[in-house]
């Protein structure tokens, strides 16, 4: 059988014991499973590098804990499974998991049985690998105000609503208008730039974002720009973004190798929902078929 080290986040929202249990049984069906909990932020980082001869990984996390392991896993052909665990789950979701844990556990135990894997592309920003976006600007700064209002005292992050709150707080701040603060090199000014490596850009509950509609895991970057934003333009922006439908006042691109942003003042950047700082420039880079992942 297979041998197969299961990255367990215990702080993630949907993680719990009974649960946990309920995945591992299911993954030892196709597999012997070593099980190894994260401690403290970055912890998945150091489990994925220390996977030794596992055959391959598996990740019960939330995004965060998903990202960690993609930045550290040494080997593009070891074979990677992402069980959702977090409040939104992006990736395995857009993967096509099913959102329920054990179900999706189900699913990679019978690709690990099978051997069922596909090669998909990665972004990096920076230097910092992401999986399904990245962005620099509006959604950069929700993601920063949601952190500093740290985690419960089970050390879970705040949810989707969190996040709703945060950018519905940002728009009424500056009375829903944006102006153009940084340039996406070819392109030209923009008010924020909303970097995909697949689609969805994100979830709200069942409600999937698209900011970049025909990205695909094993292509290049899209993103979207809109040149500024007003109280005229947010609707029609809303709108497309709930229906992946062409933004107004905006600008994409398509399956890019590179995407070059910059600015005279610093902004937040982020990648996976994971709050990298502020920048005043940011490259975002392809990485062609970059890792192996269970589907």
């Amino acid at each position: 059988m297979k041998r197969v080290v299961l990255i367990v986040n215990p702080y993630a929202s949907r993680v719990d014991d009974a649960t946990l249990a309920a995945v591992e049984r299911t993954l030892m069906r196709a597999a012997y499973v070593r099980t190894v909990r994260t401690e403290r932020p970055g912890h998945a980082v150091e489990l994925a590098r220390e996977a030794g001869e596992a055959d391959a990984l598996i990740v019960f996390s939330g995004d965060g804990g998903f990202n960690e392991v993609l930045n550290g896993v040494e080997h593009d052909d070891l074979p990677i499974g992402f069980v959702p665990g977090g409040g939104t789950s992006v990736l395995p979701r857009a993967l096509g998991l099913p959102r329920d844990a054990e179900a999706a556990a189900d699913q990679l135990a019978d690709a690990l049985a099978n051997e069922r894997t596909q090669r998909i592309s990665t972004g990096r920003v920076n230097g910092r690998r992401f999986a399904f976006n990245a962005g620099i600007g509006i959604d950069a700064e929700a993601v920063r105000r949601v952190d500093e209002r740290g985690r419960s005292p089970e050390g879970q992050r705040p949810g989707d609503l969190a996040f709703v709150a945060a950018f519905a707080k940002l728009l009424l701040e500056r009375r829903g208008r944006f102006e153009p603060v940084l340039e996406v090199v070819g392109y030209g000014p923009a008010a924020f730039v909303l970097v995909s490596n697949g689609s969805p850009y994100t979830f709200l509950k069942a409600l999937a974002i698209k900011t970049a509609p025909e990205a695909v895991f094993d292509a290049g970057l899209d993103f979207l720009a809109p040149r500024s934003l007003t109280p005229r333009t947010l609707p029609p922006l809303l709108l497309a973004l709930a229906t992946g439908k062409q933004a107004r006042n905006a600008f994409r691109g398509h399956d890019l190798d590179r995407i070059e942003v910059r600015s005279e003042s610093p902004l937040p950047l982020q990648a996976d929902g994971e709050d990298l700082g502020d920048v005043t420039e940011a490259v975002f880079e392809a990485e062609r078929s970059a890792v192996t992942v269970l589907v």
